[in-house]
């Protein structure tokens, strides 16, 4: 990938039409929990990752696309690459939702407002975070116990996910907040009072790695641009014991390069 971010925009808007609801929409009625998916599916099994393909032909991609994720980050080119700015602020969650293969918080700004990554002079617009268990991104091989992905969406419907490392270490407020409220099945619960930052849960060094991916659940949507942040932030091991006691395992295995480089800033 030694290609600046304005030779990735086009590849990213492959795929913005295609990002599901689950990524994407900002649902006009978020009160009641529906499934974002219409054919189920599992990390194993016979629906597990290695068989989306077959459940349904909207998941044909996942199976035979060139740009899956995650992926294993090794051997990445040193690239002067555009700085990233957070401008993430504290906002009412609303819900927490358990989707069946994590804990997410949707954002339901209206179009230009609210918490922003702005990447150059593009801005993307959060619209939810989700957490995975073990991470599904590595680093030289090395997994860690989880990750946290944001969603962030341009108004021209470009889509960037920020992965954060999670490692044991002391108790983050922000993941405990979602800990709380989060539904041990199936479904959301209302959270009034509740406000939250993902600012919280982002390392202070703002190094990163960036390659071009997918959506790493079915459908599998490619064109996504995926900035992995260098620096993990701790979480302790009980919350890390509580994410797991609902989701033992909701990290799809690292996908093959396919001839992709990855890029890491100097």
């Amino acid at each position: 990938m030694g290609m600046r971010l304005t030779s990735l925009v086009p590849l990213m808007i492959v795929a913005a039409m295609a990002v599901p609801m689950s990524s994407q929409a900002l649902d006009a009625d978020y009160s009641h929990y529906v499934s974002p998916w219409k054919t189920p599916w599992s990390y194993q099994g016979p629906r597990g990752a290695a068989h989306w393909s077959s459940l349904d032909p909207a998941y044909e991609i996942c199976n035979t696309g060139k740009a899956q994720s995650p992926i294993d980050i090794h051997n990445a080119r040193k690239a002067h690459l555009p700085p990233l700015r957070f401008e993430y602020k504290s906002e009412p969650a609303r819900y927490v939702i358990n989707n069946r293969w994590t804990l997410r918080v949707n954002y339901h700004d209206a179009p230009g407002t609210g918490s922003f990554l702005v990447i150059g002079d593009k801005r993307y617009q959060v619209i939810q975070f989700h957490f995975h268990h073990p991470a599904e991104e590595t680093i030289d091989g090395k997994r860690y116990p989880m990750i946290l992905h944001i969603m962030n969406k341009s108004s021209d419907g470009q889509v960037v996910g920020v992965t954060v490392l999670l490692k044991k270490g002391r108790a983050n407020p922000l993941f405990q907040s979602i800990l709380k409220y989060g539904p041990a099945t199936e479904g959301q619960v209302a959270v009034p009072g509740l406000d939250v930052n993902p600012a919280a849960m982002l390392p202070r060094d703002k190094a990163y790695y960036r390659y071009m991916g997918s959506v790493s659940a079915p459908p599998c949507t490619e064109g996504v641009l995926w900035i992995v942040m260098k620096t993990p932030v701790e979480v302790s091991q009980a919350q890390i014991q509580a994410f797991a006691k609902l989701f033992p395992d909701d990290a799809r295995p690292p996908q093959p390069l396919n001839g992709r480089l990855v890029e890491e800033s100097d």
